[in-house]
């Protein structure tokens, strides 16, 4: 993980966290972390290995000294790690490129960039074809997160679907205390600036509430939103946020409401579900698989579809929430890492 910056990775870095976790627990699989300095003691109770010759950070200068490391000290570096079985990247980019003699698993959580390219510059969608795909066609296994991107990831890059692993994410809902009682007039949206967010179509179904539902207003939470524009009058813009204050926008929302276009997974849903919270959610992507029976569902385009998605959902609280509650049970992180050591076993087999 060597790549890994904590604090700066949002649900790759709950993803990590979680499988480690789930590893910890596993008895088929004993798991050694390599990680930067800067990750130094993110392992938990795994062993770890802190590689000193990489820094690690968050800024683009120090992600490019962190490629740079990983490319000229890569002898070094895999020597470091050769005695294990398989070599597993989480973070989609090989750092150290491991040896053709090792067997390799890459997790890539989705191919946005190729469902999506009008969203990404053709730098950004040169560097995920050069690094994320190319990585993808030599690895021995790949892992992925719902049977959506498996689905894409198999009919974009031509791949087998017998190499590719489902491995759902999960939530830790000891972390999540349900609120059973009164929720405050407000709509909660927990998400980055990014294009695929669909803040737009959002604002315009918060427009359409301003009139129909006024006690109603929208708090959003994430990086990034201070790039956001057109923000109507009843949205409330918070940026990042403390773990702690989110988990009590969870308990206090009035409902989720999760209208992206796109998502590999998505776990504030989840998230909101193990909060008692009812969730109005975009029938996009992975979103359905995520969701099931236990939200309401809506066109992510249509900003009257969002806003009686919305409606619905505050409407059926008490429905949600049971249903939720039950939703929430089927995602463990036990249940990721077994996918994971089924993962692992199929490419040791590859070089058997």
């Amino acid at each position: 993980m060597l790549t890994l910056v904590p604090g700066g990775m949002g649900g790759g870095e709950t993803y990590a966290r979680g499988l480690l976790r789930g590893l910890s627990s596993t008895q088929g699989v004993a798991a050694t972390t390599y990680v930067s300095r800067v990750a130094a003691g993110f392992s938990g109770g795994l062993p770890e290995v802190v590689c000193t010759e990489v820094s690690g950070g968050a800024s683009s200068s120090d992600r490019i000294l962190t490629l740079l490391a990983g490319l000229t000290r890569r002898k070094s570096l895999v020597a470091r790690m050769g005695g294990n079985d398989v070599f597993h990247v989480p973070f989609a980019v090989n750092l150290p490129v491991p040896p053709r003699s090792m067997p390799t698993v890459q997790t890539l959580c989705d191919v946005q960039h190729r469902d999506l390219p009008h969203l990404f510059s053709r730098v950004e969608r040169l560097y995920r074809r050069l690094f994320y795909e190319r990585a993808a066609r030599k690895a021995d296994a790949i892992v992925t997160i719902s049977h959506f991107a498996k689905q894409t990831i198999v009919e974009h890059l031509k791949i087998s679907p017998e190499k590719v692993f489902t491995a759902h994410l999960a939530v830790d809902v000891d972390q999540f205390t349900p609120n059973l009682g009164t929720r405050e007039d407000f709509v909660f949206y927990p998400a980055r600036g990014w294009a695929h967010k669909n803040h737009a179509k959002l604002f315009d179904a918060m427009r359409l509430l301003r009139t129909e539902r006024p006690e109603l207003r929208l708090v959003l939470t994430g990086g990034g939103l201070e790039h956001l524009t057109d923000v109507p009058e009843n949205v409330e813009v918070k940026g990042l946020v403390p773990f702690s204050e989110l988990l009590d926008l969870y308990r206090k929302a009035k409902c989720l409401v999760f209208p992206s276009l796109y998502e590999g997974f998505g776990l504030p849903p989840l998230e909101a579900m193990a909060s008692g919270c009812p969730v109005a959610a975009s029938t996009a992507g992975s979103l359905p698989e995520v969701c099931g029976d236990a939200a309401v569902m809506f066109d992510p385009n249509s900003p009257r579809a969002i806003a009686d998605g919305i409606i619905d959902a505050i409407a059926r609280t008490n429905e949600l929430r049971t249903k939720g509650f039950q939703q929430v049970k089927k995602f463990t992180w036990e249940n990721c890492a077994k996918a994971h050591e089924d993962a692992y076993r199929y490419a040791a087999s590859q070089h058997a």
